[in-house]
C-alpha cells in the first residue's frame, strides 16, 4: 500500500510520470495529516494535570481525529484504485456495437466512481474542522498553532478534493448524477464556510 512508504518514495512515485498517485491521494493526505495533528494536540493534553477536568472530552476528539485519520488514508489508495479502474474501461474492446456499448457503460461507471472518492475526502475534512474549534479551546495551549495547522491542511484538502470530483464530473453523461455531485459540492462548500477562519481566530487569541 502506498501509504505505508516512506514520505521519500511517495513524492518520488509522486513527481514521476505515472498517472498515479495524483491530486486526488494528496487530497487525501492532506486530510489525513490534519487529522494526526489533531491527534497530536489531544495526546499533548490527555495525562497531564493541568488540563483533567477536560480530559475525558479530549479524548472523544482522539477517538474522531483518529478514526478520521484511518479514514482519510484508506482514501488514498481508493482513489488510486478508482483511477487505475477508470483507465483500464479505455482498453476495453470496442469492434462490435455491443462492446461499444458495454465499454461506454463501464466508463461512465469509473467515472461516477471515481468522483465519490474525492467527495468523501471532502466531506470527512469538514468533520476536521470541528475538531480543530474544539481541540483549539480545550487542548494544550502549548500547541495550539498545530490546530491552526490541522485546520489549513483540512481546507487544502477540502478544495483540492472538490477539484477531483470536478474533474470527474465534467465527462458524467446522467444528469441526474452530474446534480447529485453538484448538490453535494454545494453542500459541503456551505458546511465549509467560514470554518477555517473561526479556528485560527481561536487559535490567534490563544497564542497573545
Amino acid at each position: 500500500m502506498l501509504i505505508e512508504k516512506k514520505v521519500s518514495n511517495f513524492l518520488d512515485e509522486l513527481a514521476s510520470d505515472a498517472p498515479t498517485p495524483g491530486g486526488g491521494s494528496v487530497a487525501a493526505l492532506a486530510g489525513a495529516l490534519g487529522a494526526a495533528l489533531v491527534s497530536m494536540v489531544s495526546n499533548l493534553t490527555i495525562g497531564k494535570e493541568k488540563y483533567r477536568e477536560v480530559e475525558e472530552e479530549v479524548k472523544k476528539i482522539l477517538g474522531s481525529s483518529e478514526k478520521l485519520r484511518y479514514d482519510l488514508s484508506q482514501l488514498i489508495e481508493e482513489d488510486i484504485k478508482a483511477f487505475n479502474n477508470f483507465m483500464a474501461t479505455y482498453k476495453m474492446p470496442k469492434e462490435t456495437d455491443e462492446e461499444k456499448k458495454i465499454r461506454s457503460e463501464k466508463i461512465q461507471q469509473a467515472l461516477i466512481e471515481a468522483a465519490k472518492v474525492p467527495l468523501q475526502v471532502a466531506v470527512k475534512c469538514c468533520d476536521i474542522f470541528d475538531l480543530c474549534k474544539e481541540i483549539s479551546v480545550k487542548g494544550n495551549p502549548n500547541v495550539v498553532s498545530d490546530a491552526g495547522v490541522a485546520a489549513l491542511m483540512a481546507e487544502a484538502a477540502l478544495h483540492s478534493a472538490i477539484l477531483n470530483v470536478k474533474i470527474n464530473l465534467r465527462m458524467i453523461k446522467d444528469e441526474r448524477v452530474r446534480e447529485e455531485l453538484s448538490s453535494s459540492i454545494r453542500e459541503v462548500l456551505l458546511k465549509e464556510k467560514g470554518q477555517k477562519e473561526e479556528v485560527l481566530k481561536i487559535v490567534e487569541e490563544k497564542m497573545k
